[in-house]
Parts: C-alpha cells; sequence; structure tokens
C-alpha cells in the first residue's frame, strides 16, 4: 500500500459525519474564544495552591524570599465553608410549595419530600453540590443538570439495585460552551464534553441500553484503535483533519482507552437539506461520528442544563468569580512582604566593609579575626525604612480584599479592633450581610432550578415502584417507605431552605412575639387563627418529625383526659359500694381464713 493510500484510507476512516463536523467545529470556535477566560482561572489556580511565589506571577522579584501569603486561599474556604453552612444549615433544609390544594395534603407532601430527601441523601446532592461552589469562587461559573441513574451491587450470589433515582451532575467549567454573547443562558446552544473510557462507556450502556447506536461506533472506535499501529505517523499527520483537546496527536487519541463525547443541546440547521431541527439533542464521538440525534427528552423541550454566575457581566454570560480582580492585591501582599524580610535581613545581618588585610573569617559569635596593621572590617550603614507602616499597608490589603470578596470579617463571624458600640458591629453586619446574602441567594436558585429538574427527571424515568428507606434523625428510627409515580406527582415546586431562610422566619418569630407582648395584643386576639399560628411556628422551628401541632389536637386530648378521669372515678365509687363478700370472691373466690372456731 502506498503513503497516498494509507492517507486516503485513513481519511474515509476519519470521515466526520455533517452532523459531527458542525458540532465540533462549534466547540473549537467557542473554546477557543474564551481561552483569556481560561488564563485568568488558571492564574487563580496557581495562587490558590501555590506553597511559595516561584509559581506564580511573583517568580520574577528580585527578593531572595519566596514566601507567598494565603491570603486568597483563606478567601476561597471562608467564603466556602460559609456559603456551604449558609445552604445547608440542618438536615431539614428541603420543603416543598404547593400550587393546588389537592398537592398541599399532609400524606402527598411529605411523600415527595421523604422521595428527594433520599435521593439526594443517597445520591450525594451536598457532595456535588459543594464541589460547584468551588466552581462558583474559583471560577465565577457553575454549571449542573440532572440524570436518572441505576447503580447496582453484588450481593452473594446476586445483582441487586442498590440506588435508582435522580441525581444532581456537576459540569465543569472547562467542559462547556455556549455563545456567551446570547441574551440568556437558556436561548444559547450548549455543547457538553465529557471524557470516558472503553469500559466505563460499556459499562454505562448496560445499565442504560438502546441509547443511541453505541454498538456501532464502538466497533467502528475498535477498527480505528486497531490502525493507530497499523499506519505511520507520518500517514496520521497527513490525514488528520481535526485535533482532541489534550491529545499531541490524532494517533495518540485513537491509540488510547480514552473516548471523547460531545453532547449538543439546542437547534440545528441541516446546511444540505435547509431544515431547521429545533430541541435536539445529538451526541457525536471522537468528534466524527453521530451517536444519536433526538429530541431534548424534556416536558419543556429545553435543556435541563443550568448556570449561576458569582458576578454577572454585561454582554457577556461568563461571569467573573469573587477573587478574579483580587490577584493583582494578592501579588502587592507577596511583594511587600517579601521586600520586608529582606529588609529585616539586611539589617540583622547588614553586607561589611573589609579594609585592609583581613584573614577570612566567619561572621559568628566569639569569632576571632584577624586583621593587619591598617585593616579593618565595617557593617555597612542601612536605610532602613517605617516597616511598621508596610505591614500596616499589607493588613490593608487583607482587609479590602475580604470587603471586595464580599467575605469582610464581621460577615464571616471575626471580630475587628476597633468596634466600639454593638451598633456599630450590627451596622457593619448589615452592610457585609447584603453582598454574601445575594449570592447565597443566587446560588440558592440554581439549586431550586436543579432540583425540581431532578424531580421531573425521577417523573419521566420512574420504575413501576421504589422502595425508600427514610430515617429520623432525631427518634434515630428508619423506616422503609414504597413510593409510585402517582405519589410524586403534584403541582408545586422544592425550594431548599438555607440559613437565609431561617433568619428570615427567626426575625418574623421575633417581630410576632413583639407585638404579642405588647398592648395591642387584646385587641388582635379576637382575629387571630391558632391554628396558623401554630403552622407559622412549626415551620420556624422545625417540629415537623415531632407532630406537636395539629388542628384542634389539644381539645381532642383534653376530652380524652376527662374520659380517663370520669372512668377512674366511676371505678373508686363502684369498689366503694361492692360487699366484703363480693370483693372476696372478686378476689379469689374463696373466703380468707379466721383464727374462730366454726359453729355447729
Amino acid at each position: 500500500m502506498t503513503t497516498q493510500d494509507a492517507v486516503a484510507e485513513l481519511r474515509s476512516l476519519t470521515q466526520p459525519d455533517e452532523p459531527a463536523a458542525w458540532i465540533s467545529n462549534l466547540w473549537t470556535k467557542y473554546n477557543n474564544q474564551r481561552v483569556a477566560k481560561v488564563e485568568q482561572w488558571a492564574e487563580v489556580d496557581k495562587y490558590l495552591f501555590a506553597t511559595d511565589t516561584t509559581t506564580t506571577s511573583n517568580s520574577k522579584l528580585p527578593w531572595t524570599h519566596k514566601t507567598t501569603t494565603p491570603k486568597l486561599t483563606q478567601l476561597r474556604d471562608n467564603l466556602h465553608s460559609n456559603y456551604l453552612s449558609s445552604l445547608f444549615p440542618n438536615d431539614k433544609w428541603l420543603t416543598w410549595q404547593a400550587f393546588s390544594k389537592d398537592s398541599a395534603k399532609r400524606d402527598k407532601a411529605s411523600t415527595i419530600l421523604a422521595y428527594m430527601e433520599n435521593k439526594t441523601r443517597e445520591g450525594g446532592f451536598r457532595e456535588t453540590a459543594s464541589r460547584m461552589l468551588y466552581d462558583y469562587i474559583d471560577k465565577g461559573n457553575a454549571f449542573s443538570m440532572p440524570s436518572f441513574e441505576t447503580r447496582y451491587a453484588q450481593r452473594e450470589d446476586e445483582k441487586v439495585a442498590d440506588f435508582i433515582g435522580p441525581k444532581a451532575v456537576r459540569i465543569d467549567p472547562m467542559d462547556i460552551v455556549f455563545n456567551p454573547l446570547a441574551s440568556s443562558f437558556d436561548t444559547s446552544f450548549k455543547i457538553v464534553r465529557s471524557i470516558t473510557t472503553l469500559g466505563a462507556l460499556k459499562k454505562s450502556l448496560q445499565t442504560h441500553p438502546g441509547e443511541g447506536d453505541w454498538e456501532e461506533v464502538l466497533e467502528r472506535r475498535k477498527a480505528l484503535h486497531n490502525a493507530s499501529v497499523a499506519y505511520s505517523h507520518d500517514d496520521w499527520v497527513k490525514a488528520s483533519q481535526y485535533q482532541v483537546d489534550g491529545f499531541g496527536s490524532l494517533q495518540e487519541y485513537y491509540g488510547s482507552d480514552t473516548v471523547e463525547v460531545l453532547e449538543f443541546y439546542g437547534d440545528y440547521h441541516d446546511a444540505h437539506t435547509g431544515e431547521l431541527s429545533v430541541g435536539r439533542m445529538i451526541t457525536i464521538m471522537d468528534r466524527s461520528v453521530v451517536v444519536r440525534d433526538t429530541e431534548i427528552p424534556t416536558y419543556s423541550g429545553s435543556p435541563a442544563i443550568r448556570h449561576v454566575g458569582w458576578r454577572l457581566r454585561p454582554n457577556n454570560l461568563w461571569a467573573m468569580g469573587p477573587l478574579d480582580n483580587l490577584v493583582g492585591m494578592q501579588y502587592m501582599i507577596d511583594h511587600y512582604t517579601n521586600m520586608v524580610s529582606n529588609a529585616l535581613d539586611l539589617k540583622v545581618m547588614p553586607p561589611k566593609k573589609i579594609i585592609g588585610d583581613v584573614e577570612a573569617f566567619d561572621w559568628a559569635p566569639n569569632e576571632f579575626i584577624h586583621i593587619d596593621e591598617g585593616g579593618d572590617v565595617q557593617e555597612m550603614a542601612q536605610q532602613f525604612g517605617d516597616v511598621y507602616a508596610v505591614l500596616q499597608y499589607i493588613e490593608s490589603l487583607e482587609e479590602k480584599m475580604e470587603l471586595y470578596a464580599g467575605a469582610p470579617r464581621e460577615a464571616m463571624g471575626i471580630r475587628t479592633p476597633g468596634e466600639k458600640t454593638a451598633f456599630e458591629v450590627q451596622a457593619l453586619e448589615n452592610a457585609a450581610g447584603r453582598i454574601f446574602q445575594e449570592k447565597i441567594t443566587q446560588f440558592e436558585v440554581f439549586m431550586e432550578q436543579l432540583l425540581n429538574d431532578m424531580l421531573e427527571e425521577a417523573h419521566r424515568n420512574f420504575p413501576i415502584s421504589d422502595i425508600i428507606r427514610i430515617i429520623d434523625n432525631d427518634l434515630g428510627v428508619q423506616q422503609f417507605q414504597n413510593v409510585t409515580k402517582e405519589d410524586i406527582t403534584a403541582m408545586g415546586v422544592l425550594r431548599p431552605v438555607g440559613a437565609r431562610h431561617f433568619a428570615q422566619r427567626a426575625q418574623e418569630l421575633q417581630n410576632l412575639v413583639g407585638v404579642f407582648n405588647s398592648p395591642l395584643a387584646q385587641h388582635l386576639a379576637p382575629h387571630t387563627s391558632g391554628i396558623a399560628l401554630s403552622q407559622f411556628i412549626n415551620d420556624v422551628i422545625d417540629l415537623r418529625g415531632y407532630e406537636i401541632f395539629a388542628p384542634n389536637v389539644a381539645i381532642g386530648e383534653q376530652q380524652e383526659t376527662q374520659s380517663l378521669a370520669s372512668q377512674a372515678e366511676e371505678d373508686n365509687i363502684m369498689k366503694e359500694q361492692t360487699s366484703p363478700e363480693e370483693a372476696m370472691l372478686e378476689f379469689g373466690g374463696q373466703e380468707e381464713p379466721t383464727n374462730e372456731e366454726p359453729t355447729a
């Protein structure tokens, strides 16, 4: 076979389908457009995980010291821990808001909540949210989508379902592209990239059969894998029509076990037929072959891919993160810290001026210096600036960074010196809290969308029935409940209730207590609903597991108590009216023995 024939054969093997070529080019185009953004993320990462300045932009500073102050890292950790604790303040962080009377029934609401609490707990929702929070902080953008998974476990001689239900899927910001100039994220197409292996792909197909022409595609991939060693490197170079990210050559890619999958969501225009396909999900592999081309499987026809940005920008959907514009201040902190260290070294150990003939010596305590006549050793005077002023400047830089990141010390629970009155402290907390709460609210809305997407995913893919495990953390009891598709069918939305919600409710409860302790209470009492009031307290304090409040439950319990008391009183009266003979018969049916002689 000639080189020309080999190249032609390789080109025919790797010739991409038209939709695959179009999607691949679209990915490459928008991935290249965000190079500056990716470089910015990389610079932030270098400072976040640096052990010294040699790997950061401070590496070229003239100082002998290479210390880095991990201020950005501290801000990141503080923001993440406070965000996470605010979003998940306790185990009861999920609630159901019904849109209809039937959907608001206690049994319906409790079943939906029990089902989703089970799936979010066993599906690792909190852990996934934690990783997305890091994306939110580090890169300013977080992405997610739902999936319905079936996971099996081998128990003894049989394979049993370990998990069946919806899960939250984190999308790495590096693995998604869209049109950043679109009017909104929802109106733009999306392409999601995933890297897997042939083994993992085959295993996944066992649990998700019938999704696309994977078998045919895998056979084609096998042929290309064999071709990776059958043709020369030059043949591959001449035949290559595209390049997969992260690989030195196309030959290297096909010779590996790695598989790249691109999934397109949006509208597709066929250049040959002129047809416009709306709401399509197209999966391609190896940037060359279409695995499936179907309608987006959601009730709305839109992809359930969600996005949240930390600091939104006008006319660009790629948001900024809290750390993006603080890198320069981190640079200054490291710069001045090492400058001060160098200055202190020179002050403590200044250079020496040697005059005349002086033997070599060590500059140390109790050392002897041999100096010839006319010789001398002198310390060179150093112009030493105000170190304390520089240190104060560094401290002011750190405080400004905290403020600009929406993480001032007051919001993080750290008290700073100089705050004289409680009023001043409260004013600082209110000002700091506004930024902090706004960013939490943005992510909470993002979580709400994802949770309801997961509920829809469960509804569309629900098996005949499912058995869920309910854990009562208060009572320490485990129960199992059978759930059907009908049980989770209702008009309403799932809502996460974080610390912001509880703080708001606690303030409302405090205001209510203040009203009822005021002179207005006597005028408001006739117009107050006891049932509504108990329901409010139940929601605020979250006493759902204890069933303390129920409509008119006290009246029923009072009647039961009175009934028991009346019955006890009647028993006592009957006992007092009973004759000794009857009492003895009740006791044992025999008369008690006496010491008296029997009479004839």
